[in-house]
């Protein structure tokens, strides 16, 4: 550690307006060399902006930036680069049909008399990779490797470019148990070696573990810096949202009904799959045989390491993509080949893994998004027309009951908003539909604890209603404390199923890395 003087960056009253929003208002932010800065907030409370005005992206209203004691003025990101100031953003800045190895040298390609010489680049990105323990093959394409595995990409993107102060935006919302502990290695790997981050964060459980400071913002405000070893988890979150916050789920035993949802020897293909294999076990299937139910009245969680199936499970049970073999029963009827709006009518809703790609329409207004599957009923619609007026009362009243941030309400972009406030947008549209089912994927990604406590209400009080609901999460202590019932995938079939009650997540672990199967499994397959 330095001593107090000896600041890499100074954030000093920064402030940074929006349409009806003061994202950042008076923020002083100060950056050691080689240490961890922790920077916590509530959804929307400012954090990726201030980030943001730091690696060029935005300009701030008032305020100064020093790097080294000295004043600097970044206009974008080339001139943050310039300054070895390097960013893994919260929604990954991939090409997805380039390989990694291309991904990390774009717009610092190395040449020779116009030539791309990219032996020498592979070189030094395997070197960089095997000294900073981040594994990762130079020549996949982005679209085929795990999230964990693209963010390794950014990360490597950053050292290529020589960066010393690294800015990591949630890092850790798209990751699996396992892929955090190695990030929160990487980070300190890195700090030790003499690089200053910034972790943008609101996991306290991390900040504990790695971080040396934490700066806190709350509603665009700056309240304070504080040594992480003199805080409590407890006192953070408090801090944070400024009341205190409930860590654990309260819920009822469970009254189960019959089953709303049967999965039956689902079975779908990897990409590449070849029908004409003599040997079925030739090619892996992406989900092999998968056969499980989810009843009213209970809290159905599959987990597992990322990449095991699961998402491929849901985009074939919510019709996202089309199932190989294998039959799919809601309520008692087959809908495996029913359109998405028919399931949705049915009673089905969906919060998937990725908000951008498939749960909103970033170019449309929230109102506009809130109504996506509803739009056609009488309330929305009359004589072909949208009702504009009903559309924005409704709206409003979801805003008000999730606690959906925004500057401008209603008529604001989705696209401009907190990535918290997106996830926000499309729980309060699927929830409010009281779906038979919900099918939620990652449901409380990149939400602080404030909103995770109201999330897991909800769908406590949807189970209670006599719903079916099934989350799919790769976070264990989410797990652990909603779910009914825990079934494990790896490598695209069920191995386990245990109660939350009697089981650790120890125990789970052994199951998601397939060391442990149960025989449960064994027995559904005879």
């Amino acid at each position: 550690m330095g001593n107090k003087e000896n600041y890499v960056i100074e954030m000093l009253n920064i402030t940074k307006n929006f349409p009806g929003i003061k994202a950042n208002d008076n923020v002083t932010l100060q950056l050691r060399k080689g240490e961890i800065h922790a920077l916590l907030g509530e959804n929307g409370a400012g954090k990726s902006t201030l980030m943001s005005v730091l690696f060029g992206l935005y300009q701030p209203d008032e305020g100064t930036i020093k790097k080294d004691g000295k004043i600097i003025k970044i206009n974008s990101p080339n001139d943050a680069n310039a300054l070895n100031i390097g960013m893994v953003h919260q929604h990954f800045k991939l090409v997805e049909c380039f390989t990694v190895l291309d991904n990390i040298i774009l717009g610092v390609e190395p040449n020779k008399f116009g030539f791309l010489q990219k032996k020498e680049a592979r070189k030094r990105v395997i070197e960089l990779s095997e000294k900073y323990k981040l594994k990762v093959d130079p020549d996949a394409l982005i679209s085929d490797i795990s999230v964990g595995m693209q963010q390794r990409v950014e990360i490597l993107k950053m050292l290529y470019r020589e960066n010393d102060i690294l800015i990591f935006d949630e890092p850790t919302a798209v990751l699996t148990p396992q892929e955090i502990e190695e990030l929160l290695k990487i980070m300190k790997n890195l700090a030790n070696d003499g690089k200053s981050i910034l972790f943008i964060t609101h996991k306290l459980n991390e900040i504990k573990e790695v971080a040396d400071r934490v700066s806190i913002l709350r509603k665009g405000k700056y309240m304070g810096t504080y040594n992480v070893s003199e805080k409590t988890v407890e006192e953070l979150s408090e801090l944070m949202v400024g009341r205190k916050v409930s860590l654990t789920v309260d819920k009822k035993d469970i009254v189960p009904t019959e089953a709303v949802l049967e999965v039956k020897d689902l079975t779908m293909f990897s990409k590449g799959h070849s029908i004409n294999k003599i040997n079925k076990y030739d090619t892996k299937n992406l989900v092999n045989e998968v056969s499980f139910s989810v009843r009213g009245g209970e809290i159905v969680c599959i987990t597992g390491i990322d990449g095991n199936g699961q998402s491929d499970l849901v985009y074939g049970i919510t019709g996202l993509e089309k199932i190989n073999s294998g039959r799919v029963l809601f309520k008692g009827v087959d809908i495996t080949d029913l359109s998405i709006r028919k399931k949705s009518i049915m009673g089905m809703s969906h919060i998937p893994e990725d908000r951008q790609k498939h749960g909103l329409i970033l170019g449309y207004t929230m109102e506009n998004n809130l109504i996506l599957q509803r739009y056609f009923e009488p309330q929305f619609t009359k004589m072909g027309f949208l009702r504009k007026k009903e559309i924005r009362e409704y709206a409003n009243k979801l805003i008000d009951a999730y606690d959906i941030r925004s500057g401008e309400g209603a008529v604001n972009m989705v696209s401009q908003m907190s990535g918290g406030n997106q996830q926000k947008v499309i729980i309060a549209r699927e929830i409010d539909k009281d779906p038979d089912i919900l099918i939620a994927v990652q449901p409380t990604r990149g939400l602080d604890v404030g909103a995770i406590e109201f999330i897991h209400k909800k769908i406590v009080s949807l189970r209670d209603a006599g719903k079916a609901v099934l989350v799919i999460s790769l976070e264990l202590e989410e797990v652990m404390s909603i779910a009914d019932r825990i079934l494990v995938m790896h490598n695209g079939e069920i191995v386990g199923e245990l109660n939350p009650k009697e089981t650790t997540v120890q125990e789970i672990g052994l199951y998601m890395s397939g060391a442990k199967r149960n025989r449960w499994c064994y027995e559904s397959k005879i």
